[in-house]
């Protein structure tokens, strides 16, 4: 039987080369894939605090953790369709009010898209990721499944709903079954040089999280002065730019007051942000957009799950409708705090993805 070939998208990080051990060892011929993303200065890339998967410093360390493992590895340059897919969008998103997440888009058009389309250039049969994520095939409903992985203080499902049949029928997760101890314990074992890499926690490509400075340079039409108005439309103050602010955020409003004050909403054709107590910030219902189901190829009628509307967010009971399209209206039982457009929110089944979307509005 010919040897099945897998490319390894390896970031440099511990889960990453912990992958392509597993892969080695279950006997799949692994090629390592470093993906070249961004160009940040040499002070950020040689640091060894840098907890970001930066172009030099991810692929040194993912050529050393190749070497280390006896397998081939190579780098492919998508800085710019992760300009185009990304960066600008993310940037695009924040002058309209809204708050993206670069980390979905990126799985969705950079990692499950380009690199898997690159798989033929490499005669490769699958792609695999270093995700905290499991990927089943379900007998019963013929259809794909993505799961929560074992460790779920480290699950990363919640990024991954917009993966389609076509492309989990080609993707292995296979640390998906390890808690995040385990892949360290593996990699020491191993010998690997990443085995106590720090995590990375902002985003990617503004590794100082910094976003304002970084959104300033590349949408300052985002960052003319408006008017700060409550619920009455009252101005109480005024604002340096919507793209300072964010559903739910308190600081730097500005704005003395008897009880702290929120962000309650974003008004971005207007120019204007609305404030308001905490309790204003709770809302029971959302519609979203752009959905992509995983578990079901469609539903037709309302279905209970369990829903988060961000990654660390904690679940809640909420049920779907589906609308016209692509869009779903998710109620939940009880109202959630702080419901962001911009933001996706991804529905369960115990541990199984349904499916998810992107959040237009909260009522």
């Amino acid at each position: 039987m010919k040897q099945r070939r897998v490319v390894v998208a390896m970031s440099g990080g511990v889960d990453s080369s912990v992958a392509a051990a597993l892969l080695k060892e279950e006997g799949y011929d692994v090629i390592g894939v470093t993906m070249k993303l961004f160009s940040l200065s040499k002070d950020h890339c040689r640091s060894e605090n840098l907890r970001s998967c930066c172009g030099w410093k991810a692929t040194e360390d993912a050529h050393r953790v190749a070497i280390s493992l006896g397998i081939s590895h190579y780098v492919v340059d998508f800085r710019d369709k992760f300009e185009k897919s990304v960066i600008a969008d993310f940037s695009e998103e924040y002058s309209k009010g809204s708050t993206p997440n670069p980390c979905i888009r990126c799985n969705q058009y950079i990692k499950f898209d380009f690199l898997m389309k690159k798989l033929g250039t490499f005669e490769a049969d699958y792609l695999a990721t270093g995700h905290h994520a499991r990927v089943e095939y379900d007998n019963q409903s013929g259809r794909y499944l993505l799961k929560k992985g074992k460790d779920k203080k480290k699950d990363q499902s919640y990024f991954l709903y917009p993966l389609t049949q076509k492309q989990l029928s080609r993707t292995l997760m296979p640390i998906g079954n390890f808690t995040k101890e385990k892949v360290r314990k593996k990699a020491q074992k191993l010998g690997l040089s990443v085995a106590q890499r720090h995590e990375s926690q902002e985003i990617c490509f503004i590794p100082d999280n910094d976003y304002v400075r970084f959104l300033r340079q590349r949408i300052p039409e985002a960052f003319h002065s408006g008017p700060i108005v409550d619920i009455e439309n009252r101005v109480l103050g005024q604002h340096e730019g919507i793209a300072h602010f964010t559903i739910g955020q308190r600081k730097g409003i500005g704005i003395a007051a008897p009880q702290p004050l929120y962000v309650v909403s974003i008004q971005s054709d207007k120019n204007t942000i609305v404030i308001g107590p905490s309790d204003q910030l709770y809302k029971k219902t959302l519609l979203a957009s752009q959905v992509n189901l995983i578990s079901k190829a469609k539903i037709t009628k309302p279905l209970e799950v369990r829903a988060k509307i961000r990654y660390k967010h904690t679940e809640a009971k909420a049920f779907l409708t589906p609308q016209d399209t692509d869009k779903i209206l998710v109620e939940f039982e009880k109202p959630q705090r702080a419901i962001t457009p911009g933001q996706s929110v991804v529905f369960y089944e115990k541990d199984v993805v349904v499916g998810g979307g992107i959040i237009d509005k909260s009522e």
